[in-house]
């Protein structure tokens, strides 16, 4: 099916299932532990072995020896791989550096080498006995040392890495009011629950990867390229992922390197990365340091706004692409935007929960405070007055929905935004002081094709299966939905099977992009089972009804089990997306308020309260929706407040690289979170009329946090996190 005019009135727009806040059909498999994750993958008919990697301990240069006879004589050891005893290997497209390295090392922490034994303990103590002597070259790890040699990455995203609207400079030079702050972003990890974790199988010359994997035609592809085989020899399977964050996007070394082991031992190999790889071997969001220029005119119109983002990756990596929300997000007649990409030998940045508008945000919502405060304005109301229906580089080019301005008024109402001090520093409750922040959220909303196959059985039962995978964001229940909509049976008539390789391919889970492609997938493959069931029956499909488990054409009705027969029926079709995002900007659009407290005498922060307002199309299921929603903005209190990959920047690599030295938010940190969604559809978007929404969950809530605080405190901080040693010695008298 080709989605290439807007949606018209369809079957979804019913309302029966889709649109309910309805319980997570796989709850009850993660609340018994029966959800079949990829590390308790487990045949009790095979002999199941075990993979301990062994990482590099430089973070650059080469391997000058490898010592394994003590780690070979260890007992209950099957096999040892290394790049040296491997074979050819290729690199998968999608990846910036090898998977197993040698003898070349392009990152700490790099796999050097997996050890399979008998049990976990066995195959964990002979990787500790392989020894490693290393040629170390001098490289580079700290982005603020290495800003001047960063250059133009070329296109990023398909966007190219400068624009520039008007005369940036001299309308800036002519602003009645200007702001002209630095603003950095550290470094930051996934640090989801799961493990990355990998069983593999051989059946001949044909392998089985059970895996913990967001995309699973990107990790079959990656799977074979990386070990020169033919794709329709891999099959990749990931039913449960425990958390992904894009962390689990990309094929990572624990899915290669249990390939590996299990071709070298016979047998099939279980292998999970330990914490410590976890944050040095796979990816990471990278830092920044991004300048903003804004210049307003007496009025408080923007007449000029510039933004400057650098970073870091490893060689033939990309930048963080911070500055893109700027280019759509608020109006001004002159505009300018660049990023450029530094060559850093830290382990490989990549995608995390809403990629460049997350820490493009955690800066350009400061500064948009920071001119209001200039311009002597209320921040809703300044972002208000500089809102914008078109795109702002285009003007030719209207959104397809934007509602920013109800989402900031709806929020400022109900928030109690009237009660903000205009003047920091001003609330006082007991020991401590108490400010409110807002920001405004921004996500591009992106679709990609996907596809699905619809089963119906003799007892009027729809069977969907799809490669797309369930992160914890609802999948298994909105996939249901459609179906049970759009097949009009109830959603226990309802089975979805997701996550292998076997399955039609879908756009998988990331970016935001995964809820509205994947359900519009399945609605293109039920339109499909819906016409061959009509004609099985000899009704009119273009009049046909499904509802309540029965088909009415005219005064004629069936069971829609008739139509199914001995025999079943399926249906398989994809969804394509046409030019509509050409002609209209398609995007979701938020606001965050927060109530802090700050501690007079420590400088502690403490997050009382907060309120997201989100407008993205039709939301499929609030229930699970909200859920997104309230684990983004958790996530963005940890980037405000306490979340920092630490760098040694002598031997480049991260030093807090478990869960007792990365910091992230728990229950106790987030007292009260609220979450309002604004009835709108988008036909523009696909069939469903929804857009993503759980990354825009994270957009803009560091800088709520942060404008919060110096509302509180009148301290302004510009780098994160905001730690209590950037404010305590700038504490108005505790007096």
């Amino acid at each position: 099916m080709k989605f290439d005019t807007p949606a018209g009135q369809n079957h979804n727009d019913q309302l029966k299932v889709v649109g309910k806040p309805l319980d997570r059909i796989d709850g009850k498999f993660k609340t018994t532990g029966t959800a079949p994750y990829a590390n308790d993958w487990h045949d009790p008919q095979a002999k199941l072995a075990y993979g301990s990697v062994v990482g590099a301990t430089i973070a650059k240069g080469r391997i000058r020896s490898m010592d394994l006879a003590q780690a070979k004589a260890a007992p209950g050891v099957l096999a040892i791989v290394t790049a040296e005893t491997a074979g050819t290997l290729g690199k998968a497209k999608l990846n910036t550096a090898k998977l197993l390295g040698g003898p070349r090392i392009e990152h700490y922490h790099q796999a050097v080498a997996v050890v399979v034994a008998e049990t976990f303990e066995q195959a964990r103590a002979a990787a500790a006995l392989v020894r490693v002597a290393y040629d170390t070259d001098k490289g580079a790890f700290d982005l603020a040392a290495v800003k001047e040699e960063a250059k133009n990455p070329g296109d990023v995203m398909g966007s190219p890495p400068d624009t520039s609207v008007g005369d940036f400079a001299a309308a800036f030079g002519a602003a009645t009011h200007n702001v002209d702050a630095t603003y950095v972003t550290p470094d930051h990890a996934h640090a989801m629950m799961e493990p990355h974790a990998s069983v593999a199988s051989w059946d001949g010359d044909a392998v089985t990867v059970w895996t913990a994997n967001q995309m699973i035609d990107w990790a079959t592809d990656g799977l074979a390229q990386t070990l020169g085989m033919p794709k329709e020899k891999v099959r990749v399977i990931s039913p449960f992922i425990g958390g992904g964050f894009g962390g689990k996007l990309f094929l990572r070394s624990d899915a290669i390197l249990a390939a590996l082991g299990a071709r070298a031992a016979r047998r099939p190999v279980k292998v999970a990365l330990t914490r410590p790889l976890m944050f040095n071997n796979t990816t990471h969001r990278p830092a920044t340091i991004q300048r903003i220029r804004i210049g307003a005119g007496p009025d408080g119109r923007m007449t000029a706004i510039g933004h400057e983002s650098w970073s870091g990756d490893l060689p033939g990596g990309g930048p963080e692409a911070a500055v893109l929300q700027t280019r759509l997000l608020y109006a001004a007649p002159n505009r300018m935007t660049a990023m450029r990409l530094a060559e850093l030998d830290l382990p490989e940045g990549n995608a995390m929960r809403a990629p460049g508008e997350a820490p493009g945000l955690m800066a350009l919502e400061i500064a948009m405070d920071e001119m209001a405060e200039k311009v002597g304005m209320d921040p809703v109301r300044f972002r208000i007055l500089n809102d914008t229906q078109v795109d702002p580089e285009k003007p030719e080019r209207r959104f397809s929905q934007r509602s920013l301005v109800d989402c900031l008024r709806i929020g400022a109402e109900r928030f109690g935004w009237d009660r903000r001090a205009a003047i920091p520093g001003q609330v006082r409750d007991g020991r401590w002081r108490v400010g409110l922040g807002v920001a405004a959220a921004f996500r591009n909303n992106m679709v990609l094709k996907s596809a699905a196959r619809v089963r119906l059985d003799d007892r009027g039962r729809v069977t969907v299966e799809t490669d797309m995978t369930d992160i914890g964001n609802g999948s298994y229940t909105i996939i249901a939905q459609t179906a049970a909509e759009m097949m009009g049976v109830p959603l226990d008539h309802v089975v979805v099977r997701l996550g292998d390789s076997t399955f039609p391919v879908s756009s998988g889970s990331g970016g935001q992009f995964g809820a509205n492609s994947a359900t519009s997938g399945v609605y293109a493959a039920c339109v499909k089972l819906r016409e061959a069931v009509a004609g099985r029956l000899g009704f009119n499909s273009a009049d046909a009804v499904f509802a309540d488990g029965q088909v009415r054409s005219g005064n004629r009705s069936a069971p829609l089990a008739q139509a199914a027969g001995t025999d079943g029926l399926i249906a398989e079709d994809a969804i394509e997306f046409g030019d509509l995002a050409k002609t209209h900007q398609q995007s979701t659009f938020g606001a965050h308020f927060v109530e802090v407290g700050v501690d007079a005498a420590t400088a502690e922060i403490r997050v009382r309260r907060m309120l997201a307002v989100c407008a993205a199309g039709r939301i499929l299921n609030p229930k699970t929706a909200r859920s997104q929603v309230i684990g983004g903005m958790t996530m963005g209190v940890g980037g405000a407040l306490m979340e920092e990959l630490a760098v040694d920047t002598k031997r480049g690599y991260f030093v807090n690289h478990d869960l007792a030295g990365y910091e992230v938010p728990v229950h106790a940190d987030i007292p009260h979170q609220d979450v309002i969604f604004l009835d709108e559809t988008d036909p523009m978007s696909s069939p469903m009329k929804a857009k993503g929404v759980g990354e825009l969950g994270i957009c803009g809530v560091a800088a709520a946090v942060a404008n919060a605080a110096y509302n509180a405190t009148g301290i302004r901080v510009r780098q994160y996190p905001i730690t209590l040693d950037k404010l305590l010695d700038r504490m108005p008298d505790v007096a």
